[in-house]
Formats: structure tokens, sequence, C-alpha cells
């Protein structure tokens, strides 16, 4: 029976993840749509493992034997993601004790940490409450109108606790790159995040002044860990850059709605 309800499980999470393909839509139907499909296989094999383990290792059910051999086996894939969350919130908690190593100031109204670098960085970093990070480069690089834009981004990811829901994502992420499109869904989930900050920070500050400051400064971004860190900018390929820049240009809409 445990072998059976396993299999059932991979082959539907599998044809589920195989069958999915970016369709044209608004952004908020695109947001809902990649972020089903980038947790249902998932989910439906956790809630797969949690009924076997739930069942026990002997016993019979609808004629069909249970056995260890099964029970063993996604009791070690459990204990294995559950690893994985710890590992990561390891990884995320000393990336949040560094940050308060650096120096704290006040900049227009709001407590940021200042990164002694030369790069252009901004980002928000941490769990349910993060920490506005910024660099000397970037306040040096940025005129005032730009830099507003940034700082109203960032303001946007702190509203929409992206750092915190991102946390799990890229649990989930991680304990799930075998399934097929994985990390096409996740690139897909990190730039209509970006979109949907951008488009909160656009009822505050210009848009084209939004885009300008992405231009500046998208092309000199540090690699820093996306587990708890959200940035305005960050390596990405041409088209998902322009994808940004597009939505920034195009006719005034309301942000990306979304239950995250």
């Amino acid at each position: 029976m445990h072998l059976l309800m396993i299999v059932a499980g991979l082959g539907l999470a599998y044809v589920l993840r195989s069958s999915y393909s970016q369709q044209d839509g608004n952004w908020t139907q695109r947001w809902q749509r990649s972020l089903l499909m980038f947790l249902f296989p998932p989910l439906l094999l956790m809630m797969t493992a949690v009924a076997v383990l739930c069942m026990g290792p002997q016993g019979q059910m609808v004629g069909f034997y249970s056995g260890w051999l099964t029970y063993y086996l996604v009791l070690g894939c459990l204990a294995v993601a559950i690893f994985v969350g710890i590992k990561l919130a390891i990884e995320a908690w000393q990336s949040i004790e560094q940050i308060r190593t650096y120096p704290q100031l006040e900049f227009e109204g709001s407590k940021v940490r200042l990164l002694d670098h030369s790069i252009p960085f901004s980002a928000m970093i941490g769990f349910w409450q993060p920490e506005l990070v910024v660099s000397k480069g970037l306040l040096q690089k940025l005129q005032p109108e730009h830099l507003q834009a940034v700082l109203s981004h960032e303001q946007a990811h702190h509203h929409y606790r992206d750092t915190f829901w991102f946390f799990w994502l890229g649990w989930v992420y991680r304990c799930s790159a075998w399934l097929p499109k994985t990390a096409s869904l996740w690139e897909e989930l990190l730039l209509l995040r970006e979109i949907r900050a951008d488009g909160w920070a656009a009822q505050k500050v210009d848009s084209l002044i939004i885009a300008e400051s992405l231009l500046i400064v998208v092309n000199q971004s540090m690699i820093v860990s996306e587990t708890v860190c959200a940035a305005f900018s960050r390596a990405v390929p041409r088209n998902r850059l322009q994808q940004r820049i597009d939505a920034l240009l195009a006719e005034p809409k309301s942000p990306i709605e979304s239950i995250l």
C-alpha cells in the first residue's frame, strides 16, 4: 500500500510539473499560476509521506500489505527535508547576525545598515521584520530621486513580507529541485516578486525613475543569498530585466494581488 501511494504521488507530481508552461495573462494571474504549480506538487508529496507515516509500517489496507522498507524510505526523505530546513535557517541567521555588525544610521526617515562597499547595493535582509541594508556605493552613485525610488522598492518588500515568505519558498525549492521545471518556476516567482515591489513603489515614485534606477544598478549587483534577502538589483537574464522595465513603463496598474 505504501509503495502504491508513493508511486501515485510521484507520478501525479511529475505530470503536473511537466505540464506547466508559462502562459499569457496579467501579472496577478501569472503569480497565482506559478505559485500554485511551484507549491502543489511538493506539498502533495509531503502529504503522501505524512499519510504513510500515520499508517505505520505494519498491517494491511485495502488488500495491500504495508512494509518497513517503504516506511523507512519515507521517513528518510522527511528527515532530509527537515535537515535542509534547519541548515537553511542557520545560514539565514548567520546572515542576519552579520548585517547587525554594520553601523546603523537614520536616512530619509528610515533606519538603515550601512555596508562599506563601492558597489551600489540595497536589500531587505531578515525574516518577518527585515532590516534595510545599503552600500556606500549606492548613496554615492545615485541621485536623490533615484535613491528614493530604490528605498520605496525595498519598503514594498517589507510591506509584502517577502523575506519571510521566500524563506519558506526557498526551502521548498531546495527540497524539490529534482522535480521538473523547479528552477524555472523559482526564477519566475523571483521575477514576479520584483515586479510586484516595483508596482507598489510606482504608487509613490515615478515609474520612469524606478526604471532608470534599475538600469543604473542592476548590472552591478552583489552575490547575496536570497534565503532572507530581497534586493533591488540582482543578476538576471536580459529578457527578465526587460520584463521588469516593460511592466514599469506600461499603463498604471494595481500591484500584483496574491496570498503571499
